[in-house]
């Protein structure tokens, strides 16, 4: 390892060069408080800039370890550090000198959502922080000063005043992490007391606007009924009460505008935590529960369809069904097996954005085409037997179809942002206006035996290269994977990180045996212990990544168009 005088003097020394000079400064510097590593230079002012860390022995930032000696608490703990330094690197280099990026300083963007990133990273011996600089330059020449000022005076001011935790607040950090141990706590006590989902009163659900997370200023307060009413006692807020939704089948309704998609946005949320002061930092869901809807044009690969769509009058399989277009109600059917090969315990439907052939058929059309014509079971048909059979609940958001008043469990309807229990009011509706629809189908039985094979990602000279585009879309070897429609992708970070997740399935796991299922499986469990710069293997990585869940690794795998399977 070299020093910090050898660093400045090697930048003295190439000062007024060419750019591609400043491929000379990579490695690592001793710089008293922390090493500077330089992972990766930048070749040109005008590409992506330098990725650089800093890495900090416990013994320097003291930050004491019980707040990072369990997942949800070094989590926090590296999300709140992640913000302090991102909010320093603001104040202190907020500049730019010369061409290009030239000048230019920053790490990953935290949105809302509390997530594991690999640009602040904390274990029993050190901490690490990933950051960018825009190495100076005028046209194609080093700008070397400038590059001394960013590395002398910037850098350190920014470690000092946002990574040691005698100049932080400890106070913000010690409440970060209590928060997270009271939002684990509720996670783990929702299959203890049989819910589904948990929203506290007080809850800020509806955001500031349409491109703004931030909670809407004078939103009106999230109050339960009476009826779902539950009490938790929490470890650090202490009482806390709200509304728990059930296991079973929840029908949430109300006029347009009243709040009923607002509500079902902060459920399909709810399986991430959320910092204080959003509103919704005690909105919890079931870790679990996948968002589904129709995606028309969508890939399906070998997916058993046959719970839903049977009998197509070109007798083509749906057991093993395949298409590269999708229709509206096939592409939905798709994405509710696929949610069930993911594991899923709960189910989140709009029915704005659903297919309504594949949702419901009313009694007259079941007149003029008689079921031996339909090859579409309705989801109504199947929603009892998926929580009977396969212990799913369904959270259902509907504005027109009433025919679900039957079979639900619990029914809410929002008037004006508030919540009202009506399920005796709905059931006694649907007995005097809806005939019984069937309450079963029979056995489900689904076929989930879909062994994945290597070479989907096709081959390259320079290897698996790996390209995200917002949360919209991921480029493999220039194949590309649309997953605009997985609306539980909440960060671009996550979009990219599944990228490199699936190229160490490639490279890694899949080995013509395992079923996507355990593929999946493998490459999360690896990652955890890992870590994501584990799946990238070595420190450099030309993304900031977060974690997402299995249950969006599974629906990428599965809107792959090169996916292979056997």
């Amino acid at each position: 390892m070299k020093t910090e005088a050898q660093l400045k003097e090697m930048i003295r020394r190439i000062d007024g060069k060419s750019y591609g000079a400043y491929k000379e400064l990579g490695g690592q510097y001793d710089c008293g408080d922390y090493t500077l590593c330089i992972d990766h230079v930048q070749g040109d002012p005008f590409a992506a800039p330098s990725k650089l860390r800093v890495v900090i022995k416990q013994e320097i930032h003291r930050i004491p370890p019980h707040l990072f000696s369990q997942s949800h608490t070094r989590i926090a703990t590296e999300d709140y550090l992640l913000r302090g330094f991102a909010g320093s690197i603001y104040r202190f280099a907020g500049g730019k000198a010369g061409s290009g990026n030239s000048g230019k300083v920053g790490t990953a963007r935290c949105g809302q959502e509390v997530l594991a990133r690999t640009a602040m990273q904390i274990d029993a011996d050190k901490l690490q922080a990933r950051f960018e600089v825009g190495f100076p330059a005028r046209g194609r020449t080093v700008l070397g000063k400038e590059l001394l000022k960013v590395l002398e005076e910037q850098i350190p001011q920014i470690v000092r005043q946002s990574l040691l935790y005698r100049n932080i607040n400890s106070a913000g950090l010690e409440n970060a992490v209590k928060l997270a141990e009271d939002q684990a706590y509720i996670r783990a006590e929702l299959d203890n007391m049989g819910l589904s989902a948990f929203v506290a009163n007080g809850s800020v659900l509806p955001r500031e606007s349409g491109v703004s997370e931030r909670p809407l200023k004078d939103g009106i307060p999230f109050c339960s009924p009476k009826e779902l009413e539950v009490e938790l006692s929490l470890p650090n807020k202490g009482m806390l009460r709200g509304m728990g939704i059930p296991k079973g089948i929840t029908l949430i309704i109300g006029g347009g505008y009243h709040g009923k998609s607002t509500l079902l946005k902060a459920l399909e949320l709810g399986v991430y935590n959320h910092i204080a002061g959003d509103g919704r930092e005690f909105v919890i869901t079931n870790q679990t529960a996948v968002k589904v809807r129709a995606e028309d044009g969508r890939s399906v690969k070998d997916t058993d369809i046959s719970l839903f769509i049977n009998n197509l009058p070109n007798g083509k399989n749906t057991r093993k069904f395949s298409t590269e277009n999708a229709s509206g109600s096939t592409s939905q059917a798709a994405n509710v097996i696929e949610a069930l090969e993911a594991g899923t315990h709960t189910l989140l439907i709009d029915e704005d954005t659903s297919a309504t052939n594949f949702m419901i058929r009313d009694e007259l059309m079941q007149q003029l085409v008689g079921a031996d014509k339909e090859p579409i079971t309705p989801f109504i048909d199947r929603v009892r037997d998926l929580y009977t059979q396969k212990g799913v609940s369904v959270i259902l958001v509907v504005g027109s179809s009433g025919s679900y008043f039957q079979t639900a469990d619990t029914v809410i309807q929002m008037d004006k942002y508030e919540p009202y229990q009506v399920t005796e009011k709905a059931k006694t509706a649907a007995e005097q206006y809806t005939k019984s629809s069937k309450t079963s189908q029979g056995t489900m039985e689904i076929d989930f035996q879909r062994v994945m094979l290597q070479g989907m990602l096709g081959k390259s000279d320079r290897g698996i290269r790996v390209k995200s585009r917002g949360c919209d879309q991921i480029s493999i070897n220039k194949n590309d994977i649309d997953v605009r429609y997985l609306e539980q992708l909440i960060d671009w970070e996550q979009t990219a990180a599944l990228g490199y997740l699936i190229r160490f399935a490639e490279e890694k796991v899949i080995d013509g045996r395992k079923t996507v299922q355990q593929v999946a499986e493998e490459v999360m469990k690896y990652a955890e212990q890992h870590g994501l710069m584990g799946i990238v293997g070595g420190q450099y990585c030309p993304d900031f990544l977060a974690m997402p869940r299995k249950q969006e690794l599974i629906a990428t795998f599965n809107r792959m168009r090169m996916l292979r399977i056997k």
